[in-house]
Formats: C-alpha cells, sequence, structure tokens
C-alpha cells in the first residue's frame, strides 16, 4: 500500500537501453576505460581481510576516486557483481566490494543475523577502512541494507544508490519463490537457466544463448546455515517505510522494469517518500541489470554521484 505525500521532490530519469544509446561519448568512454585490460580489477586485486566490530570482512578494493562500497545481494558474495560494471563504475571511483557477514570469506561473528545488523557491518567497514564517509550502492537485499544505513547512519553516506531493493516490512512488494531461486546460486548442482531466470527476464536468454556462460559464477561458497540466517534477516526485518521522508541524503531508486525477484513496483514505494529522489527504470531489464547493460547502468551511477 503506497501513501501519496502531499508534497513530493522526485526526479525521473527514465533510461530506455537500445542500441542508439551506446554512441553517447560519456558511455563509449567507460566502455573503452573498462576493456582496457583483458583482466578486471576483480581479477588483478588481491582479497583482503579488516576486522569490523565481532566479524572480519573480506573485501577488495580498486580504482581512483571517491569511495563506493557496494553490498551485494541474497546469499551471493563479491565474486558475483559484473565484471564489466566493477570494471566501468571503477574508472571514476574507488569501489570496494566485499562480503557480508557469514557469506563467503567473511566471518559470522556472534551477533544475530539482521538487516540493521548488517548495515551497522557497512558502516563499520567505512570507518575500519578510514573513509568517514562514502557512496553506497546496495543490490537487492544489499539495497535493503543500504537504505538501513542511509537511515541509522547518515553520516557515513555521500549518496546512495538503491538496485532492486524495497522498504522491507508490510509495506514491500514480495516475489517469495524467486528467493529459493536466487539462493541457488550457491548449488553447483542447480541447472544454469533455472537459477538465472530470477536474474533474466526471457527474452533476453533466447536473444543471447551464451548467458549461462557469460555470468560470472561465485568463486566463494557460502555455509547453507548462514543463507538461512541471512533469509530470516530479511523476512523479519520492520523495514524503513515510515522514515524514508526522513533520508536527506540524495539517493537514486534503479532497477529493470521486468524484474521478478525484486518487482519493480517497489520502486515507487521509495522515490515517492524519499525527498528529491531520482529515478532510473531500465526498459526491459530484469534483477540482472548489472550484467545485462553493464556501461549504460554505470552511466547512470556516475552521473548520478558527479551531480551537483
Amino acid at each position: 500500500m503506497i501513501k501519496k505525500l502531499a508534497v513530493v521532490m522526485c526526479m525521473f530519469v527514465v533510461l530506455t537501453v537500445a542500441a542508439a544509446t551506446a554512441g553517447c561519448s560519456a558511455k563509449q568512454a567507460l566502455r573503452s576505460a573498462a576493456q582496457i585490460a583483458k583482466k578486471t580489477y576483480y581479477d588483478t586485486v588481491p582479497d583482503s581481510s579488516i576486522k569490523v566490530g565481532d566479524i572480519d570482512v573480506s573485501y577488495k578494493m580498486f580504482g581512483d576516486g571517491a569511495p563506493l562500497v557496494m553490498i551485494t545481494g541474497y546469499s551471493t558474495t563479491k565474486d558475483t557483481w559484473s565484471p564489466e560494471f566493477l570494471q566501468a563504475l571503477a574508472s571514476k571511483y574507488k569501489v570496494i566490494v566485499f562480503d557480508n557477514r557469514g557469506m563467503g570469506k567473511t566471518t559470522a561473528g556472534t551477533k544475530p543475523f539482521t538487516i540493521d545488523q548488517f548495515g551497522d557491518d557497512t558502516a563499520g567497514l567505512i570507518d575500519a577502512l578510514g573513509f568517514g564517509k562514502a557512496n553506497v550502492l546496495g543490490w537487492s537485499i544489499g539495497g535493503d541494507i543500504a537504505l538501513s544505513v542511509v537511515v541509522n547512519h547518515p553520516d557515513k553516506v555521500i549518496k546512495l544508490v538503491s538496485y532492486a531493493g524495497d522498504c522491507g516490512g508490510k509495506q514491500k512488494i514480495p516475489s517469495p519463490k524467486y528467493k529459493d531461486i536466487l539462493k541457488s546460486l550457491q548449488d553447483v548442482k542447480a541447472p544454469a537457466k533455472t537459477v538465472l531466470a530470477a536474474l533474466y527476464p526471457g527474452w533476453f536468454m533466447e536473444a543471447n544463448p551464451d548467458y549461462a556462460a557469460q555470468f560470472p559464477w561465485p568463486r566463494e561458497l557460502s555455509k547453507p546455515e548462514n543463507i538461512e540466517k541471512q533469509n530470516q534477516a530479511y523476512e523479519t526485518w520492520a523495514g524503513v517505510y515510515d522514515k524514508l521522508p526522513s533520508i536527506s541524503r540524495p539517493v537514486l531508486v534503479s532497477g529493470g522494469d521486468l524484474d521478478v525477484s525484486t518487482p519493480w513496483a517497489n520502486a515507487p514505494i521509495l522515490y515517492k517518500r524519499i525527498p528529491g529522489a531520482r529515478v532510473a527504470e531500465f526498459k526491459g531489464a530484469g534483477h540482472g541489470l548489472q550484467y545485462m547493460y553493464p556501461y549504460d547502468y554505470a552511466y547512470a551511477i556516475t552521473n548520478f554521484l558527479s551531480s551537483n
């Protein structure tokens, strides 16, 4: 249920992805920068670990510029980001990718798994790395964690990008059956088409028959019990619906209109309640927007982050 505000400050930037848009010089610059080397930053930078509260956080950091901390999605690890997407962002920003609590190479610690605790972990990581504050991008459940960060630790956030996130609580628009599919990213025996149906629309898989070979399958695995605890954290999160109007940092609400994992209907709940929120809607894209259109999406993000 969406409550309409009397006054809503919201700038819409609706992006339709088409071949004609690829000729834009700014986007081409990002594409060129991302294709300079065959190996991505991710593969050329070793894992690092840093103490954050009760956990040891595994992370990688690359690129130059203002810090951009990226929070990954449900059950996934830092190696599941699109390499091209990361490379494009790292041509403009210092990118930090990391494993959430109990995922991949990050320890589970002793504190309960909650969305707000994951937000505290992210804020703690920003401090531990000596940034003071950073731009924050969250994908899927990471988008929810990012909202927790900006609500509970606003002084740690420069700007925020919500990628396929939702407000949580009873106001979110759920798609529970696809949570099980996303969890199967950690199942090496799961059929590729079954797994990636949560990320790609059917038309994309038909038009790109090599989609499975191009996908960055996780090289890190997480314990099933930790994945279940992360799921419970998401399902029991009270959300931030009532707190959205209090957000004072610039926010970009982004995603694909064919997302079946976090339905695009969640986006208006966010951008209609967050003062001055901007919107980047990619027509024809799914939950795996970063894999489908890495350069166009990176351009939308860097354009937002660099704007006044």
